[in-house]
Parts: structure tokens; C-alpha cells; sequence
């Protein structure tokens, strides 16, 4: 299969511990800086992990690109940490790091902490580029909406288990009274202006679609940390129902719960059930883009991060979600009040009238 064709579904029999440490940490929220072992088999697949990135490594630019962030990654830690870094382990492509992370020993403690340094100087430099280069928020939200529906699009065109699918933009209004319901009236708080919804046919859909994207559109180590709610999945009762997965299950780091990771959204019925998570999405800019770019933002390279939501769920809990307090129209009613009130009585407490005066 090569990158720029549909491919297929992997089944739940087919997942890699590569895999299933995936898919756990979006439906967690957890952080990859926590990671403490990769499991990739062999180049290839380090590859695949590059171009869910938006790198070309076949492209001399690009590989120049990753070299000086991994140049950069290893004179931070050598400059604030002492860290001893093997010759060896140094001069390695980033490939070679990512299967040496997979190992054991010194080195793969080292090719692990130089990927994690890595991580964090690829995102602020593709951040810093999105605030250099000349385009609107609206151009950049074309960007990501353009390349959302062409992943998702073969998707469906493929006859993958999707039974819905729901692109958009937060209108002002909605915005407006999201940051009204919130503590944190700062537009910085809001993650959804660009949100996405797959409703897939069956609930076992919902963990190779996740997979699946993970690869082509949201490399699983920019979902936003603690952002993430899975009220659908108990994760360990469910891999233990599935005798591959269960297998699996006792080679995972950091141990495996069974607990549900919950919504702090106030507005949400307890009976709601969804899969839920922000990714900081990346998107390559076209050439014309860069060229117009100031110099110093060429050394930045290619590629800018756009926060985004993304909603799975199963067409059986989608229906069961818009009965009773559950559904959307409830939820925007409560909001609705919640703002209201708050817009009239600031943090105050109501004050209660006497009964004698209520009855009058």
C-alpha cells in the first residue's frame, strides 16, 4: 500500500501494539512526552509515522528539515542537561531513531528523548510559522478543510463502515455563547472552531476508523492533552472481550484501567456518549504560500498546526443520545439559560424571594 492510495481498514485482529498505544492515548488524552518506548518494527513503518506528519522524506528539503530539528533537539539537551548522546546515536536519520526508540538499552533511551525534544521544537516552529506567514484564519481553515474531506471522502468513496459525515465551522453566534457558558472567556479556550463528526455503522467501527485516520490525518501524537472524552469505551474490559487485543494488553507502558475519561463540559447529560478529541492538526502550506512567507520563516519549513475536534460515535449511540436529556437540543437549551443568567447576574447567587411577595 503506498501512502497516497485509500488502503483499508485494519480489523481489531490486525493492530500492532503500535496500534492500540495509539488509539488508547487519543481516547485518554494522554501526552507522548510520557511515553517511555516506541514500538515501531523497521524503517518503513518509521516513515509511515513521518508522512502522518505532513513530511515527504523522500524530498531533500524535507530531510534537511528533519535533520536540523533533530540537531537542534540533541544541542538543547547537550546545553541544558549535560545529556551524553553515543556518536552513533547522533548521526542517526530520523527513521533510525524512531526504530531505535523501539529497542532497549542506552541508546533507546537516548533515540526516545532526542523523538520527545523533537516533538516539542517541530510544534512551537510550526506554530510560530502560522503567525508569520500572509494568510487569514478563514485561508487556513480551507487548508485543513480541504485536506479533512479528501481523507475522509476516499473513505466513504472505499465503503468504509461510515455511515455519516459532518464538517464545519463554529458560525459567530455559536462562539459567542460558548465563551459566554465558559470561566475562560478568552477565544484562546475554544477548540472547536473547526470540528469534524463520524458516525461510523457499529461501536467495534470506532477503533480502526480512529486508527485509520491516526495514520492519514491526525498523527496521534498532536491530539491535545488532557482534551480528550471516551464515554463509550470501558478500555480494558473491552480488549479483554477480544482475544488479539487481549494479548496485547500486558505489553502496553503504563498499565491499562478500565475507567472512562469524562467530560468536563457542565452542559453535558451524564447518559451522553461520544468519543471526543482536539488534535493540533498539520497541515502543509503550497509553495506559493511559503514564497510569500518573510525569510525569516523559511527555516520554519512547510508546516503549520490548525486546532481541531473530531467526534466519533456509533450510529446505535447516536440514536440513543437524542432521547431524553441527552440530546443536542437539551444540551443548547441548558447552555442557552446558563448564559442568560449569567449575563444578568454576573457570578451572583439568585436571590430568593419570600414566599409572601412570590404569591402576590
Amino acid at each position: 500500500m503506498t501512502y497516497d492510495t485509500v488502503g483499508s481498514l485494519k480489523g481489531l485482529d490486525e493492530f500492532s501494539l503500535m496500534d492500540l498505544e495509539a488509539v488508547r492515548l487519543i481516547l485518554r488524552g494522554d501526552s507522548v512526552v510520557d511515553w517511555h518506548r516506541l514500538h515501531v518494527r523497521d524503517e518503513e513503518e518509521a516513515r509511515t509515522l513521518l508522512r502522518a506528519q505532513e513530511f515527504r522524506p523522500e524530498e531533500p528539503a524535507d530531510r534537511a528539515r528533519l535533520e536540523a530539528i533533530k540537531n537542534e533537539a540533541i544541542a538543547y539537551l547537550r546545553r541544558h542537561f549535560e545529556f551524553p548522546i553515543p556518536k552513533p546515536v547522533a548521526r542517526c536519520s530520523v527513521e533510525e531513531l524512531l526504530v531505535l526508540a523501539s529497542g532497549k538499552g542506552h541508546r533507546q533511551l537516548c533515540a526516545c528523548t532526542i523523538l520527545k525534544a523533537m516533538h516539542i521544537i517541530h510544534h512551537l516552529e510550526g506554530r510560530e510559522l502560522l503567525f508569520s506567514i500572509p494568510m487569514s484564519d478563514q485561508d487556513v481553515f480551507h487548508l485543513v478543510e480541504e485536506k479533512v474531506y479528501r481523507i475522509v471522502g476516499g473513505m466513504l468513496a472505499a465503503g468504509f463502515p461510515i455511515t455519516e459525515f459532518i464538517g464545519g465551522r463554529k458560525n459567530k453566534d455559536s462562539l459567542y455563547t460558548k465563551l459566554l457558558s465558559k470561566t475562560d472567556t478568552t477565544a484562546a479556550a475554544i477548540y472547536d472552531k473547526l470540528r469534524f463528526r463520524i458516525v461510523t455503522r457499529e461501536a467495534d467501527d470506532i477503533l480502526p476508523i480512529l486508527l485509520y485516520l491516526s495514520e492519514r490525518l491526525f498523527p496521534f501524537n498532536y491530539v491535545v492533552p488532557g482534551q480528550s472524552t471516551n464515554t463509550i469505551f470501558h478500555f480494558r474490559s473491552y480488549c479483554d472481550r477480544h482475544p488479539f487485543l487481549r494479548m496485547l494488553l500486558r505489553e502496553l507502558q503504563a498499565g491499562v484501567d478500565d475507567g472512562l475519561t469524562l467530560s468536563n463540559n457542565t452542559f453535558s447529560d451524564q447518559s451522553y456518549r461520544v468519543i471526543h478529541f482536539v488534535v493540533d492538526l498539520p497541515v502543509r502550506l503550497p509553495p506559493e504560500i511559503m514564497e510569500l512567507a518573510p525569510p525569516a520563516a523559511w527555516a520554519l519549513g512547510p508546516i503549520v498546526f490548525v486546532l481541531c475536534e473530531f467526534q466519533l460515535i456509533d450510529r446505535e449511540t447516536e440514536a440513543a443520545n437524542e432521547l431524553g436529556d441527552a440530546s443536542h437540543a437539551k444540551y443548547k437549551e441548558r447552555q442557552k439559560v446558563a448564559v442568560m443568567r449569567r449575563l444578568k447576574l454576573g457570578g451572583r447567587a439568585p436571590t430568593r424571594v419570600p414566599t409572601s411577595k412570590r404569591n402576590r
